[in-house]
């Protein structure tokens, strides 16, 4: 009697729901992928195989940068779109996109070459933040060091105004700088009608020299009225003065005070001395490379009084963020950020100027980064993040806002990893992916918890939104350990949308990325070995896919199954060739090559290469649109799943198709 035929089963794969790296490939569910690379999940039945990314050229020739990369960032200036590189060499660069030209933003030596951030304020400029050497703002034309004029000190009030004098402050040291302006008051002091004080109306910029920096008044029919102004800087190993006591018996005037010691070079004041006592000390030189607190000294030379105490303090925090919120531009350095005048982004002296440091337990250690987004400042710290906002001018012109901790153990390091989305804000730490929504945070990357070990975060990881498919997407990019395919470090980018995450590798060096809206829609833009690119803007190209299922219990996770046949079913618009193993908990089948490419012979069995009139070989493809993909399968094992490889581009899986015997129990 013959044995009975093995009912066959199957098993349709219709739902795609995304990558799941956090579970075994025997745990995670039927319609996730253990791996999904080039392959986006729009839908049940559209995983949609992205573009590839495209080289930008410039004058017909590849726009490669002059200098290693070390920061990459995007701006748009009088409705003109940019992708800014900054080099190793402290040069700049940028790209229009508008126009297709490349052109210089600083040559070599202008920058420090290393911890560069950017931001955009209105559409009329990019202010540029050194860690090393300051603020600098570059308006689509010339770059120049804010370079500010910052306190003004009267050094002598005069005498005998009957009308308020004319202020007049020198021109700027560097081409195309703004001109500083400043107003003053008159009243009684001393022996007559005198200058009371002087107040910024216009900071300038392009200031760099404090010993050409000079105050002068004209007019007002009185006489002798002088001051001396100092330069605002953020630059790091700077020092500054403070008086600690005034002193008394000291001849009213100027008195020059020296700094001693701190390990730098160049630093200098001028102590100003009225009712006899000192005053304020106004920088003549900050000087550099400073980095020693411990043994500066600051000292008045002359003017036979006693019992002035200077503390000179040196600027060692270097510079973290920038950020323009609210109508001004916002600098953080240590646990301190600092913010601009309600009436010039580059004033940081004025009334409506100032500084606040968080002193907070929440924040451990100093501020990460800064970002502006959603009517909010945001301030990320190590596992931190405040926010301020509502921001105003008091009556007496003192600039108020409210600062809020919304987050006591979650921030990010990751300073270029840190961006808005739709109405969250999305940041990406050393062990996850969070998004920020009001005042809650919340983990999206469980889906990645099995990648996390092997990501390189010695490594630049950057991220921005783009288009892909149309559909808005938060993308991470990252340099990675690919030990299931590779065994090598690549670069690739982990991309989120719909609660659904899947991966893209739009190029193996691909370091730095930034987003850029062009014409209502959002595109990235990297670079690898200094050349510039377009990701996800080549649907006709070759691309790199795989997609690795889930290993299926098929319903009956305590039986051995056999492999019979397995079906993929695919939309193509070209010729489209599909490599697929399929798998068990005990290994993988041999290759099997699927294609709807025609491959012509003749008698000998030799292949036939049908050329063009361009002498390009080209290839006969045996339909487009809707395609079943099928084959004979030689596997067996309790679970059993597909991994699908394939170089061709534009095409759509819809489905994924098995057939299979039940064997023995256990």
């Amino acid at each position: 009697m013959a044995a009975a035929e093995q009912k066959k089963s199957y098993q349709v794969i219709k739902a795609f729901k995304g990558l799941n790296t956090k579970a075994n490939r025997t745990a995670i569910g039927e319609d996730e992928f253990s791996w999904l690379e080039n392959a986006q999940p729009v839908g049940n039945s559209n995983l949609r195989i992205t573009p590839v990314q495209s080289v930008i050229k410039s004058g017909g020739n590849n726009v490669t940068f002059s200098s290693s990369t070390i920061h990459l960032s995007s701006a748009n200036i009088d409705i003109r779109d940019f992708v800014l590189q900054f080099g190793a060499d402290g040069s700049a660069q940028y790209y229009n996109i508008t126009n297709g030209v490349k052109g210089n933003i600083a040559a070599p030596g202008y920058f420090s070459g290393t911890g560069i951030e950017t931001a955009q304020y209105d559409n009329s400029k990019v202010f540029i933040l050194d860690r090393q050497k300051g603020l600098y703002l570059w308006d689509g034309n010339v770059t120049l060091t804010v370079g500010s004029v910052g306190l003004i000190a009267l050094t002598n009030v005069g005498s005998g105004y009957t009308s308020v004098p004319t202020v007049t402050i020198s021109g700027p040291d560097e081409p195309g700088g703004e001109q500083a302006t400043a107003t003053c008051s008159i009243g009684v002091a001393g022996s007559g009608n005198a200058v009371t004080s002087v107040s910024l109306t216009n900071a300038g910029s392009g200031y760099t020299n404090a010993a050409n920096l000079v105050v002068t008044f004209s007019g007002g029919g009185g006489s002798g009225a002088a001051a001396l102004a100092e330069i605002a800087t953020f630059q790091q190993g700077t020092v500054a003065i403070a008086v600690i006591n005034s002193g008394n018996g000291y001849t009213n005037g100027t008195l020059p005070v020296t700094v001693a010691g701190g390990g730098g070079t160049g630093a200098a004041g001028t102590a100003i001395v009225r009712n006899n006592a000192v005053q304020v000390v106004v920088m003549t030189n900050y000087g550099q490379n400073y980095t020693n607190n411990a043994n500066i000294t600051a000292t008045i030379s002359g003017g036979g009084g006693s019992g002035a105490n200077l503390k000179a303090v040196i600027n060692n925090e270097p510079n973290v963020g920038v950020a323009t919120f609210s109508g001004r531009v916002w600098v953080a350095y240590g646990r301190t950020v600092a913010y601009s005048a309600s009436i010039s982004p580059t004033d940081f002296t004025s009334v409506s100027a100032g500084t606040v440091v968080i002193t907070d337990s929440t924040l451990h250690g100093n501020i990460q980064q800064l970002l502006s987004a959603n009517n909010f400042l945001y301030i990320f710290g190590d596992d931190s993040i405040n926010v301020f906002s509502d921001v105003r001018v008091d009556t007496n012109g003192f600039t108020i806002f409210t600062n809020t901790n919304v987050s006591a153990s979650v921030g990010s390091q990751r300073a270029n990893a840190i961006f808005p989305y739709f109405r969250s804000v999305l940041f990406m730490n050393d062990y996850g992916v969070y998004a920020l929504v009001g005042s809650t945070t919340s983990k999206l990357s469980d889906p990645l918890d099995g990648m996390f070990q092997y990501i390189d975060f010695n490594s630049p990881i950057y991220g921005g939104q783009v288009l892909i498919n149309n559909i808005l997407c938060a993308a991470f990019n990252f340099r990675y350990y690919d030990n299931l395919f590779s065994n090598s470090y690549r670069y690739i980018q982990a991309v989120f949308f719909e609660k659904k995450w899947f991966l893209t590798s739009q190029g193996n060096d691909l370091k730095y990325v930034t987003s850029v809206p062009i014409g209502g829609k959002i595109a990235l833009y990297g670079v690898a070995n200094d050349t510039l690119f377009k990701l996800y803007n080549d649907t006709s190209n070759s691309i790199s896919s795989i997609v690795q299922t889930a290993l299926l219990p098929l319903s009956d996770p305590i039986r051995t199954k056999q492999a019979l046949k397995f079906g993929i079913e695919a939309t193509l618009g070209q010729g489209g060739i599909l490599n697929v193993t399929v798998d068990s908990e005990n290994g993988s089948s041999p290759v099997y090559d699927l294609q709807n490419v025609i491959t012509w012979y003749n008698n000998s069995n030799t292949t036939i290469p049908w050329q063009n009139v361009n002498n390009t070989v080209i290839s006969w493809v045996g339909g487009t649109g809707y395609q079943l993909y099928k084959s004979d399968a030689m596997q067996w094992g309790k679970y059993l799943g597909l991994t699908q490889r394939s170089n061709s581009a534009g095409f759509v899986i819809n489905t994924y198709e098995f057939e299979h015997e039940l064997r023995v129990r256990f």
